[in-house]
């Protein structure tokens, strides 16, 4: 029995891990590039710290336009197999994965070109959303140079949709390790004139960030290419996609976009809050938020692991196993989270300082150790959600996700934020609070859509009427 459930927690570790993996990668470099900010100084942070957090919130609806073409891959292969009655998939099939590729490609390309657009766009008008001059001035270089990098990174977000589909993922971790240094070097060289490189300030750890992305994406491209069974079904050419199949695709997606970026905007507005209060509460929350957001990484990855495990298992007609993979899930999830809160309660100063450089100024020490504590409920109220998304997902609901989220997010935890940090006058740590209660009140909803879409399939599968239409 013991041996059955680890093999079973293993399962979705395995699913998980590679996902997880690229997540990191792709959040070590604008992590690694907060903690050169601390070198240059608190106003870099405060400006540059913004910056990441509107691109992040771009990537990550991005990343959410393709993200259901694993599950798209998974159960095209899945049928496949059913037709075969083998591990091995026919023809068919293989078209099937070639043209989803190709037009997720495409998608990609049009999508990152357009999200581009809108970061420089938005570098133009950060002096109209309450932030000082100083700010804006600082902002605007480093915003502009991350913009290209969401070509790379989107089509490395397809190539691992396609090998999670195909449940091939493969392991990112050298990769990550190389880039991270990569990156690190490339910002101070960028920050000191170093190699002969020009001194560009934040412009040139946007700079270090983009032609890193570019890289990664070739590795894992090339990662892809010697895997035998990838490289067979490998189609990058956009233009031979089908229109049908682009469509089917952002119809999917567009869902699962506006959610992710429903996700990011709360964030986001609660930043340009905390600017409203000063450079201090701005670098400090810019800060915790970078901590929380790298380990929400894992939740990503334990989210759409388990959603391609319900897909098969829903699949097969086996709803019964779901909800143990939701219970699993939930609990991998939250033994990570409680082991990061206790470092959090037990070592503030030792994870806020090297985004601080060697000199921390006092008060915004002080203010991020204080936020640390929000930010430990922000991370089980944000990765219960993001499962929970995950879940729907897999037993194909992608608009719960974004109707549960309008309501916890826009209608609970925006008017928190407002109401606490200025009317009740809790300032800075008011935002904050209202910002863990948006996520609790999501997570809660989202858990609630499952739980009954559950049992509407278990319903449906048990119907004889059903029974004999299948």
């Amino acid at each position: 029995m013991a041996t059955m459930q680890f093999r079973n927690y293993r399962e979705i570790i395995t699913l998980a891990a590679p996902i997880a993996g690229i997540q990191f990668a792709q959040v070590a470099l604008t992590s690694t590039d907060l903690l050169m900010m601390g070198f240059i100084s608190v106003q870099a942070v405060a400006a540059g710290g913004l910056a990441i957090l509107l691109y992040n919130q771009l990537r990550t609806m991005c990343v959410g336009m393709v993200t259901g073409v694993g599950n798209m891959i998974a159960t095209s292969v899945g049928q496949g197999e059913k037709r075969t009655g083998t591990s091995s998939i026919d023809a068919t099939t293989q078209d099937e994965v070639r043209d989803l590729l190709r037009a997720s490609m495409l998608l990609a390309t049009i999508v990152a070109i357009a999200a581009g657009i809108i970061l420089v766009a938005l570098s133009y008008c950060l002096v109209f959303l309450g932030q000082s001059s100083t700010v804006v001035e600082l902002a605007k270089p480093i915003m502009l140079t991350l913009a290209p990098g969401l070509l790379p990174m989107l089509w490395l977000n397809v190539l691992r949709q396609f090998a999670v589909g195909m449940r091939r993922a493969g392991s990112l971790l050298r990769v990550t390790i190389i880039s991270i240094a990569v990156n690190a070097l490339l910002d101070a060289a960028f920050i000191y004139g170093w190699l002969g490189l020009p001194k560009l300030g934040l412009a040139g750890i946007g700079l270090a960030t983009t032609l890193v992305q570019i890289w990664t994406f070739f590795v894992y491209l090339r990662a892809v290419q010697r895997d035998e069974k990838l490289n067979t079904l490998l189609a990058l050419y956009g233009f031979r996609a089908q229109p049908a199949t682009i469509k089917k695709i952002a119809r999917m997606g567009t869902p699962i976009a506006l959610t992710y970026g429903s996700e990011a905007a709360i964030t986001s507005i609660a930043t340009v809050f905390m600017g409203t209060f000063g450079p201090v509460a701005l670098a400090a929350s810019n800060i915790v938020n970078q901590l929380a957001y790298i380990v929400y990484q894992a939740n990503i990855g334990l989210s759409q692991g388990s959603s391609i495990l319900v897909s098969r298992t829903a699949g097969k007609g086996q709803t019964s196993e779901v909800g143990a993979i939701a219970r699993r899930t939930f609990t991998i999830s939250f033994s990570i989270m409680t082991a990061v809160g206790l470092v959090y309660v037990l070592l503030p100063q030792a994870v806020l300082r090297p985004f601080l450089g060697d000199e921390a100024d006092p008060a915004v020490l002080a203010a991020a150790s204080t936020l640390l504590w929000f930010a430990i409920a922000h991370q089980f109220f944000k990765g219960s959600q993001n499962i929970c998304i995950g879940l729907l997902r897999g037993l194909g609901n992608t608009k719960a996700g974004l109707t549960n989220t309008l309501i916890g997010y826009w209608l609970i935890g925006i008017p928190a934020m407002a109401v606490c940090g200025y009317w009740i006058g809790w300032g800075s740590y008011g935002i904050w609070f209202g910002l863990c209660l948006g996520f609790g009140a999501t997570s809660f909803l989202l858990w609630w859509r499952f739980v009954t879409d559950l049992r509407m399939a278990s319903a449906t599968l048990q119907n004889p009427e059903y029974q004999g239409a299948s």
